[in-house]
């Protein structure tokens, strides 16, 4: 039973090793192989390279649910109506160009209607 416990204890440290997969250090992942290889009866070796192993899948696993996340949101905000920060920062550029554009008109609308008798 206590084998049992130590062997879930180390799976919940796997665990919230991958959940902090970006931030894991390299002294921190050290610390874990240490751990694996006395509880587990595996070269520290080894234990590195599985904790090593973990890690990049952990990371590729992460970066593919934050583009798929990313894609998903994209597709609910079009649905909705919302428009991307580049849009919106598009369209505010082509406003500010047709305001001045219209003020250059009413300009020189306003010197053409001074200049008339």
């Amino acid at each position: 039973m206590a084998e049992r416990d130590n062997w879930r204890d180390l799976a919940e440290r796997l665990a919230l090793a991958g959940l902090g997969a970006v931030t894991l250090t390299a002294e921190r992942a050290d610390t874990l192989a240490e751990e694996l290889s006395e509880r587990g009866g595996i070269r520290r070796d080894e234990a590195r390279a599985l904790i090593e192993d973990l890690l990049s899948r952990w990371r590729g696993d992460a970066a593919r649910l934050g583009e798929r996340a990313g894609a998903g949101l994209s597709g609910v905000f079009r649905e909705v109506g919302l428009v991307t920060r580049s849009e919106y920062e598009e369209l505010e550029l082509r406003v500010a160009q047709l305001e001045h554009r219209l003020g250059l008109l009413e300009r020189e609308s306003a010197e053409l209607a001074a200049r008339r008798p």
